[in-house]
This record gives structure tokens, sequence and C-alpha cells, in this order.
């Protein structure tokens, strides 16, 4: 009866260590607020790889909220690669003519493979004159991945 005492008190020990340690972390989790951007500068590309609407803006959302994130004021490029499907985007008529140039107006890259346009037969005047081309969108994620730059997929 003694060792099931004790044993016991030890659980009830350890339950309540264990009850302020997860407070604790709790709390610690909490209060954290996100990392800090300690470095001069920060890339990062986003591949555009589907026609899927729900992407598209996913993506546009995405680099907007990059820009408008407090800690990377100032400190960052981005570049909007589009490909393969993703290049329904940067066709004229699309509905997404205006959220584009808004975000080249703000400095980011947007840019199309030229591969797919050989592929899909598609001219440069098919796509919005503020468009700019690469020779190919996998290219492009390859040699920014070298340089450093975060890949993002929406």
């Amino acid at each position: 009866m003694k060792h099931l005492s004790l044993a016991l008190l030890c659980l009830a020990f350890s339950f309540g260590a264990h009850a302020q340690t997860t407070e604790k972390a709790l709390e610690r989790n909490r209060a954290f607020s996100g990392a800090t951007a300690t470095q001069a500068a920060y890339h990062a590309i986003y591949q555009l790889d589907t026609n899927n609407p729900k992407i598209i803006e996913k993506a546009i959302r995405n680099i907007n909220n990059a820009l408008t994130d407090p800690r990377l004021a100032g400190k960052v490029t981005l570049e909007l690669v589009a490909f393969s499907g993703g290049t329904d985007a940067f066709l004229k008529g699309s509905p997404y003519e205006a959220a584009l140039k808004a975000l080249v107006e703000k400095g980011v890259i947007v840019a199309q493979c030229n591969n797919t346009l050989k592929e899909r037969k598609l001219s440069r005047e098919q796509l919005y004159d503020f468009i700019a081309i690469v020779p190919s969108g996998n290219g492009e994620l390859i040699i920014r991945q070298a340089q450093g730059w975060s890949v993002i997929k929406p």
C-alpha cells in the first residue's frame, strides 16, 4: 500500500509539473509574434502553373500579403512566373489584368515562360503588354533558387 501511495504521489506531481510546463509553452506560443527580419534583403519567386482561379487568386493574395508584411518593408524582391496553365492569367481578357498590373506597379516582376508560349502557339501580343518573358519558367525557378530565392508554390 505504501508503494502504491508513493506511486500515486509521484504521478500526481508529474501531472502538476506537466501542467505547468504546458501552460508555460502555451504562454510562450501566445507571445510569439513571428520571425525577426534581420537580413538586409529577401527574395521570393512564386510559381503559377495552373489556370485554377482559386490558385491564381491565392498567388496574387500571397504576394500582396508579403508586400504588406511590416517586417519585409523595403527589404523584399518578388517575382511571379507563369507557365503551363498559369499562362491563362496573363492572357488579354483574363479577369486578372488589374491585379497583375497593380503587382508590377508595386515592383513585383511578373514573367511568362516563353516555352509555354511556343508549345501553345501563343504570341506575345496575346499577353498583357506589361508581362515580361523568360526563356523557361522552370529555368527561372532553378536559377532563382540557386541565387538563394525562396520558391513558393501557392
